[in-house]
Order: structure tokens, then sequence, then C-alpha cells
């Protein structure tokens, strides 16, 4: 079967996550995280404020009824809370608790040497212009239609 360089781009990017996803369990299993649960501690961390679920949802690109799951789960755990919305009683304002906060801060520095490590072989500029072509298979996937 011949195949398009969009094609074959589209199938390396999925097994190149896939391949991170595996990987990345190595390092967040220890300290009791799965990579979906770190990346909500690590978005939850950069807003002082906190976010609601549907925040959280739309920036992690996650169905509602798992962005629930994950809270859920986190919040079992003591590492997020949910308080009420200051005007808006059917939402909720999710942040970090102290004790997530700092699993993250112990956690984020090893992710960083480690995502270091993957791209070290890697030019600057390559970085930068494989950012923005990521960005837009992801606008592009958001928007997709299956063909007719």
């Amino acid at each position: 079967m011949q195949t398009t360089p969009g094609y074959d781009l589209a199938k390396e990017v999925m097994v190149t996550a896939d391949t991170f996803l595996r990987e990345s369990q190595r390092l967040f299993r220890p300290y009791g995280l799965t990579a979906a649960q770190y990346n909500v501690l690590n978005v939850l961390a950069a807003s002082a404020d906190g976010l609601s679920q549907r925040e959280l949802g739309d920036i992690l690109v996650v169905d509602r009824s798992n962005v629930t799951g994950l809270l859920d789960r986190l919040e079992k755990a003591g590492l997020v809370k949910r308080t009420d919305h200051p005007s808006d009683r059917r939402v909720y304002r999710v942040s970090l608790t102290a004790a997530g906060r700092k699993l993250w801060a112990k956690v984020q520095p090893l992710y960083a040497k480690v995502a270091a490590q993957v791209t070290a072989g890697v030019g600057e500029k390559q970085l930068r212009d494989t950012l923005t072509v990521l960005k837009s298979l992801q606008a592009g996937a958001v928007s997709w239609r299956l063909p007719e």
C-alpha cells in the first residue's frame, strides 16, 4: 500500500504518543500517578486561581466524563480539591492541594530531565518547527470530519 507523507506523519505521531505514554509510566508509577494524572497536576500548577472542570478538559483535550473520573481519583488521594465557583453554583473550581503541589514539585523536575534526554539529539530550530507542526496537527485533529 502506498501512503502519503501526511498519512505517515499522522501514523508516526500516534506511535510516538503511545510510546511516550507507555514509557512515562516508569517515571510516574513510583509516585502513584498515571500520565493523565500528572498532566492534570501540571496544568493546575500553572493556574493560581484553579480552573473549572470544563477549562481543564479543554486544555487537556479530554472528555468531561474522563476529567470527572481523573479528578475523583486525585481528590480521593488528597492531591486536588474542588470548590464551588463564586458566581455559578453549577461549576466547580479545581486547584491543587498543598500535597498535590508538593508532589508536582517533586515529579516535575524529573519529567523535565527526561524530556531533555528525549530531545537531546534535536536542534532548537527543529524543536520549534516541530512544535509549530504539532499545533497545526492538533487544530486539524479537532476539526476533522469522516470522509463521505
